[in-house]
């Protein structure tokens, strides 16, 4: 994460920036994680600092204490000397135990997640998703524009809280406003004396130098799901998948692949449908989801539907993809066709996010990976923050 320590502004501003760019920006440049849980804005520190991984969210466990505690009803549980490698968080008689060397998180319903924990220096971070889940709470993420004398800095509000807090995000950062002002002050404050430099972004992380893109990759998954996974995991590269119910009913195997390989899942939604409303089949899929992994996403895509549609979904806690090029007409299927997508990316401004529904075959989508790697561009999964 790049080093501030610019001059401080005693004037700060905050806004939200839900424009694509700000999310771009904060992926990019290296971005500032603020914590809250219930009414209290938490001290914002690199060591304990939110992170993206496999585009999951990952918070630090030992937030779990004090005052957090009595907001959420979570507790933490460090490891112990005689097994260094479990943390536990528990309500009640509800727990969550992280097997660490595992990767994998077993409640005491007896139900097993290969969405493990992630130790990074001395701090285990746990999945925003899986803790919020299980322990019936609800959290968001919400992308932040911080402007100082020194420039603006992207990152967001990661917020967690009780059902029914009574608040939406905007109006809970607008009231929180001297709160998050005074810990991000402190926070350049605790940072001044040091060299400005450069070090792995959050995550352990290190993005590949040049300037390429970021290319987030979206497609429906389908019968050519396992050879365009062989396609991306060969290359290094990321995408996401959207997928129907019956994907999601009778693809367990290939989903737990996309989870454990690093690729994103979202929910395909058709609003044509005539039994079923959009945040129904939404609701759905995600059981069926978590039936498969043991998650769930907040990602979808909507089809045959308009604003109102997007709305509904939002309203049900869904990031919708807007996506600024369309291919699922005009396909990937040779290397004509991936030399044309690449000049169409060079064209943009920013990050890319490329809709390909069923038009991807596993050649074209080698011929583009190939391309885009000489180009230095990035092919990453899509994450919550971006749509």
């Amino acid at each position: 994460m790049k080093k501030r320590a610019a001059a401080l502004a005693l004037c700060l501003a905050l806004c939200l920036a839900l424009a694509p760019a700000a999310a771009e920006a904060a992926e990019a440049a290296g971005s500032i994680y603020i914590t809250a849980a219930g009414n209290d804005i938490l001290p914002l520190d690199d060591a304990t600092m939110p992170f993206w991984s496999d585009g999951y969210l990952y918070v630090a466990s030992s937030i779990f204490t004090g005052q957090v505690n009595k907001s959420l009803g979570v507790a933490y549980l460090p490891s112990s000397v005689s097994n260094p490698n479990l943390c536990i968080l528990y309500a009640g008689t509800r727990s969550l135990m992280f097997d660490i060397n595992g990767n994998f998180v077993r409640d005491t319903d007896g139900n097993v997640s290969f969405r493990g924990a992630i130790r990074q220096g001395g701090e285990v971070f746990v999945p925003a998703s899986v803790v919020a889940e299980f322990f019936h709470l609800e959290y968001s993420v919400t992308p932040l524009t911080v402007s100082t004398a020194g420039g603006a800095s992207y990152g967001a509000l990661v917020w967690l809280r009780q059902p029914n807090f009574g608040l939406s995000e905007k109006h809970f950062i607008n009231a929180a406003f001297s709160q998050i002002s005074m810990r991000y002050e402190q926070y350049l404050r605790e940072r001044q004396p040091e060299e400005v430099g450069v070090e792995n972004p959050p995550g352990g992380v290190q993005l590949p130098s040049g300037d390429g893109k970021s290319v987030y990759l979206c497609l429906a998954a389908g019968e050519g799901a396992a050879a365009q996974l062989d396609a991306l995991d060969a290359c290094g590269a990321q995408a996401a998948f959207f997928c129907t119910p019956e994907f999601l009913e009778s693809q367990g195997d290939l989903l737990r692949r996309m989870i454990a390989t690093g690729h994103a899942v979202g929910l395909l939604a058709d609003a044509a449908d005539p039994e079923r409303t959009v945040a129904e089949q939404l609701e759905a899929g995600n059981a069926l989801l978590a039936r498969a992994t043991m998650g769930k996403t907040r990602l979808a895509k909507i089809q045959n539907g308009d604003e109102r549609h997007r709305r509904e979904a939002r309203e049900a806690g869904f990031s919708c993809l807007e996506a600024e090029l369309d291919r699922s007409d005009s396909g990937l299927r040779d290397s004509a066709q991936a030399e044309h997508l690449l000049r169409q990316v060079s064209a943009q401004r920013g990050g890319v996010r490329i809709w390909l529904g069923n038009a991807a075959g596993a050649a074209g989508l080698r011929a583009f990976l190939s391309a885009a790697g000489e180009a230095e561009d990035r092919c990453l999964a899509l994450t919550e923050t971006l749509p």
